[in-house]
């Protein structure tokens, strides 16, 4: 199982702001596959052509990365600001 925490708008698709899934292993492209296998919003909102990081147990990734059973992942969207 993987722990998995949305940040932002992504808080719009998991209103809950978290969930846990069942996970055999595989890695952080995995995961996003995954995750816009759920329908056009999620499609939408992971496009690979955005920005966005992903942290597994609190350590930013920058680029793609394992993810094992137990870990923790945050999903944090683009960041605007002035």
């Amino acid at each position: 199982m993987i722990t998995i925490q949305y940040f932002g708008a992504l808080k719009q698709l998991q209103p809950a702001g978290t969930e846990t899934l069942p996970w055999s292993g595989g890695t952080t492209d995995d995961l996003l596959a995954l995750l816009r296998e759920r329908g056009p919003d999620w499609q939408q909102a992971l496009q690979p052509q955005r920005i966005f990081k992903i942290a597994i147990n609190q350590q930013l990734m920058h680029a793609c990365a394992p993810i094992a059973d137990g870990d923790q992942i945050a999903i944090l969207p683009p960041v605007t600001g002035g």
